[in-house]
């Protein structure tokens, strides 16, 4: 009886109440060009976090530039900076970090891309 009432309370329930939420981040050294990344934490602060002690692996300044939850992020690097972008598709991140990053420099390239688990 216990086991059929709680598969019944748990059908009733909507579907993004049951799903799993991953959050991403990425930090970024302006100074030093270092990068750090995270990946599939339970919130956004603990992925920050992450994602700067990686990147302070590297670089001094670091600081988290992008979070995402369930999607994927990317950063892009050129001469004079960088651009971040996320989205639903690795793809999709790639390209607007780009665009983001060629707003104010050139020959940008994307230098970190992350999904989160979903």
């Amino acid at each position: 009886v216990r086991l059929r009432t709680l598969l019944f309370v748990l059908a009733l329930l909507p579907g993004p109440a049951l799903a799993q939420e991953y959050f991403g981040a990425i930090a970024y050294s302006r100074s030093d060009r270092a990068h750090g990344w995270a990946k599939d934490y339970p919130s956004r602060d603990e992925a920050e976090k992450a994602a700067v002690a990686n990147c302070q692996k590297h670089g001094k300044d670091c600081l988290a530039v992008l979070w995402f939850k369930n999607a994927c992020g990317a950063l892009a690097t050129g001469p004079k900076g960088g651009g971040w972008a996320w989205a639903e598709t690795q793809t999709l991140a790639d390209s607007g970090a780009l665009n983001a990053c060629a707003k104010h420099s050139s020959a940008c390239v994307v230098t970190q891309r992350v999904c989160t688990t979903r």
